[in-house]
């Protein structure tokens, strides 16, 4: 092997996080070449549908994954909040390196906080975890569905006279788009997706050689809380069609996380929250899960996806 193929989606944000992850291996690869493989995903060819209508989870790493086990990549590179926590048996989630920030945004031309909008106020949204939240904060505003990259969706504020949108505070941190955020959402309230911020490196898990060069970017504290998070929304049997945000803290080797599961309408929500060591994060977010369970969590889950 002369080279190592990375695979990753072409948008603005997809691009930034390949070649910051590619940056890191280059040295380590030496002198292997590092290949930008750029693969378009079902996400990115239907930009008019709400990602709940199309399936949500999977569409934006399904194609990746699809040439990883075609062996026309090596490894590939994904927003850690877009990958489905079903395991896929060749497949490995080899490394996740230091963690971006994970609070949600508010971006208006008009208002400097959220609270100032207007009862009726128009806020655009592409998550439903975001919705739900922030029908149960302002159950009052009017949300519209919003897609496309980072820079489409920020054009809409003005082009479609939105009082404003929501994003996620990594995305806009990476593209230099810091000075578009009005406000930062509190977590008190806007629970983050689970492993947002983070990047994802999957590898074919036969593939002992790239998985050995990859693990040299584990940021260890990160990685232990994204599988904590993923084991919460594993157990919980969540995605992109069902609202459950989480927010983790780490003290020395403690993790503290609060979970949410909401309502599509927020007009139910139950929240937890469970802390230990962090060297035990996937036992915590299974014992959070149950905690949300015992308190009827199923029942919102069960009402918001009945298919499952």
């Amino acid at each position: 092997m002369n080279k190592i193929r990375l695979g990753t989606r072409g948008s603005p944000l997809a691009l930034w996080q390949a070649n910051h992850v590619a940056e890191r291996l280059r040295p380590v690869l030496q002198p292997m070449e590092l290949e930008l493989v750029i693969i378009e995903t079902h996400g990115d060819q239907i930009q008019d549908q709400a990602l709940a209508s199309m399936g949500g989870f999977g569409v934006f790493t399904k194609a990746l994954q699809q040439a990883l086990l075609r062996n026309e990549i090596d490894l590939a590179v994904h927003s850690l909040k877009d990958l489905p926590t079903i395991e896929i048996p060749d497949l490995r989630l080899a490394a996740v390196p230091t963690r971006g920030s994970i609070s949600d945004c508010f971006l208006s031309k008009k208002y400097a906080r959220l609270d100032d909008v207007p009862a009726n106020g128009v806020v655009g949204t592409s998550s439903l975890r975001r919705r739900a939240q922030l029908l149960y904060h302002r159950p009052d505003l009017q949300l519209v569905n919003l897609r496309g990259n980072l820079h489409t969706r920020i054009r809409k504020i003005e082009s479609e006279n939105l009082d404003g949108i929501i994003l996620a505070q990594a995305g806009l941190e990476r593209l230099s788009l810091s000075e578009e955020i009005t406000e930062i959402l509190p977590q008190s309230w806007m629970l983050p997706a689970v492993g947002q911020g983070a990047i994802g490196i999957e590898c074919r898990s036969s593939d002992e050689l790239t998985i050995h060069y990859v693990t040299a970017l584990i940021d260890y504290k990160d990685y232990r809380t994204v599988l904590g998070e993923r084991a919460l929304l594993s157990a919980l049997g969540g995605g992109c069609l069902v609202p459950i945000g989480v927010s983790s803290e780490v003290r020395v080797d403690t993790l503290k996380m609060r979970a949410a599961v909401l309502s599509p309408d927020g007009k139910r929500r139950i929240v937890h929250t469970r802390e230990g060591p962090i060297a035990n994060s996937i036992q915590l977010g299974f014992e959070l899960a149950a905690e949300l369970i015992n308190d009827g969590a199923n029942e919102i889950l069960t009402l918001s996806h009945p298919s499952s």
